[in-house]
C-alpha cells in the first residue's frame, strides 16, 4: 500500500467505475472521496467557500464540527479529509500512515485525521 497519496486537481474525475474500482483499492477509496468533494463544490458553492476559511463542515464521514468540545482532539477519517480537500478545490495530498490535526476556524475544534479511530465504548 502507499503511503503517500497525491493527486492533481487539474486530473479530471474518472467516470463509469465499478464499485470495487472505486473503494477496493490501494486508495482505500480516498479518490472517489476526494473526487465527491470536488462535484460538492460545483453543487453547494456557499460550504465550498466555508471549507476554504478552514471550517470543518459536516460531511458524510466522521471529522466535522458543530461546536467545540470537552476532548482535546476529535478522531477524523481520511475519507472526511480528502472529501473537504476536494471540496477546497485542493490537489489530494494525503500521507497514508501519517495522522494530520487541523484545528477548524469556526469552532476551534482540533481534530485528528488518520487511518486509526479509537475504540468507542458504550
Amino acid at each position: 500500500m502507499a503511503t503517500h497519496l497525491h493527486r492533481s486537481i487539474d486530473r479530471q474525475i474518472r467516470a463509469a467505475l465499478s464499485w470495487d474500482e472505486l473503494w477496493v483499492g490501494p486508495d482505500l477509496g480516498l479518490i472517489c472521496c476526494w473526487e465527491r468533494g470536488r462535484q460538492k463544490r460545483i453543487e453547494e458553492p456557499e460550504l465550498a467557500a466555508r471549507a476554504e476559511q478552514g471550517e470543518l463542515i459536516i460531511l458524510a464521514w466522521k471529522g466535522g464540527v458543530e461546536e467545540k468540545l470537552k476532548i482535546e482532539r476529535k478522531p477524523g477519517t481520511l475519507k472526511y479529509l480528502a472529501t473537504w480537500q476536494g471540496l477546497r478545490g485542493e490537489d489530494l495530498d494525503i500521507t497514508l500512515d501519517d495522522e494530520r490535526v487541523i484545528v477548524c476556524s469556526k469552532t476551534g475544534q482540533a481534530v485528528a485525521f488518520s487511518t486509526k479511530l479509537p475504540v468507542e465504548v458504550e
